[in-house]
């Protein structure tokens, strides 16, 4: 059995996932930081004073990255598994690889035995004689 060389593509897919995911949480704790009100002055000033009740905007903020990257990272990764890429190397795709197959494709087996062989169904209905 010949081994296929690995392309630097697939190489690289795991950092790709990672890039993603780290956008996802960095994303998540910027919109946490300002939606806190980490960048104003009355905010602070609390916390210098030491009146600032609870968790501070900046660690509130990477609670909250951090647990987008790694729900991104989770789930990204369960979608990967959910494919078999070789199963679809070769093939030209025209829909939704998790589709399930319609009747009217040439390639699933569910076509008549009839239809199969290149004989013309014959017809029965009474009506057409």
């Amino acid at each position: 059995m010949s081994e296929k060389k690995s392309t630097r593509r697939e190489l690289l897919r795991p950092l790709h996932l990672l890039g993603i995911a780290l956008i996802a949480g960095v994303f998540a704790a910027v919109v946490t930081l300002v939606s806190t009100g980490a960048f104003t002055s009355r905010v602070n000033s609390a916390i210098a004073n030491g009146n600032y009740d609870g968790l501070t905007p900046v660690a509130l903020g990477l609670v909250i990255g951090g647990g987008a990257f790694i729900v991104t990272l989770l789930i990204m990764s369960m979608l990967i598994l959910a494919v078999d890429p070789r199963d679809y190397e070769q093939k030209t795709l025209d829909r939704p690889v998790l589709y399930d197959e319609e009747p009217g494709d040439a390639e699933s087996g569910d076509a008549p035995a009839a239809e199969a062989d290149g004989d013309e169904p014959q017809d029965t209905d009474p009506a057409a004689s």
